[in-house]
């Protein structure tokens, strides 16, 4: 039987799959070197905790900025995942958290990625969150204590108030476990799953639905005034050429409202298919459902 789960969450680039590879000793293979999201679905490694040698599961998270999904798919395979967890009877050892220190300021994606995380954790498990800082090698080293200071001192603060951990990742296989290694296991469960199971929300009705259904409308806001702009701009403007290329430009921030639009209406659709279909037993059509059921069966490592 699994000892306990490890969870990697975090933006896409944060250092996720690398920090599981130097974990489980795979020093380094398939490292993401790219922009491109390498773990579009749920990513599970079994592995042997290296002291009691007993099975564990690292979990590879896509982060809420994913190249090829939806932030509301994003949503419902992490929300399987979880929920997968508490059903089985997993404990949490730990869930870690990576920011990329070589950011030069906390906007747009990370502090989106950063809010939704707090809002699916919730308060109980933050005690066995570690907010880990990645890529220290690539920025000057006063540089890179200012921004973690300022993460400490600022963004983080509410989360280390509530019993986080903060440790900066050096990129080795004895880094992974100085962060994660003298964690103990938790009966606690992330709000999350707590909300879908217990309390029976539907899936628009949790915490975390919520902060990303306003992060949704406050985007559909920006950039209907950005098209407002742009239409404004193009009636003053002579250039037939230029007007054309306004046009393009306008066409192209309506097509990602729509797009925004029709992930609020994913968020109305009670519970969502996928992950009704696994609370109901039968075959989950969610991929992240079903690398979660692959990965944590009772048989021996």
């Amino acid at each position: 039987m699994l000892k306990c789960a490890f969870s990697l969450m975090g933006p896409t680039g944060a250092g996720k799959s690398t920090f599981i590879n130097y974990a489980t000793r795979q020093d380094g293979s398939s490292i993401g070197h790219s922009l491109q999201s390498q773990t579009s679905e749920i990513r599970a490694v079994r592995c042997l905790h290296p002291v009691d040698k007993g099975p564990i599961i690292f979990v590879d998270t896509p982060g809420f900025d994913d190249t090829y999904k939806s932030d509301i798919e994003i949503l419902s395979l992490i929300a399987g995942w979880f929920v997968a967890v508490y059903k089985e009877h997993i404990p949490l050892a730990a869930i870690v958290y990576l920011h990329r220190i070589s950011d030069k300021r906390m906007a747009g994606s990370p502090l989106k990625n950063l809010t939704l995380f707090a809002s699916l954790c919730g308060q109980a498990v933050m005690p066995y969150v570690v907010l880990g800082t990645t890529m220290w090698s690539e920025v000057p080293h006063a540089v890179a204590k200012k921004r973690d200071m300022e993460l400490q001192n600022y963004f983080w603060k509410d989360m280390l108030a509530q019993g986080c951990k903060v440790q900066p990742f050096s990129d080795s296989y004895k880094g992974a476990w100085k962060m994660i290694g003298t964690l103990p296991t938790t009966s606690e469960n992330v709000i999350l799953s707590n909300e879908l199971v217990e309390d029976k929300k539907r899936l628009n009705e949790t915490e975390v639905a919520i902060k990303l259904n306003g992060e949704l409308q406050r985007l559909i806001t920006d950039q209907k005034e950005a098209a407002r702009l742009l239409e404004m701009e193009s009636r003053a403007e002579q250039d037939p050429v230029v007007v054309a290329e306004l046009a393009t430009r306008k066409n192209e921030i309506e097509n990602k409202i729509g797009g925004v639009v029709g992930q609020i209406q994913q968020l109305k659709i009670p519970l969502g298919r996928k992950i009704k279909a696994f609370f109901t037993g039968r075959e989950a059509r969610n991929p992240g459902i079903q690398y979660a059921q692959l990965y944590l069966c009772t048989s021996p490592i």
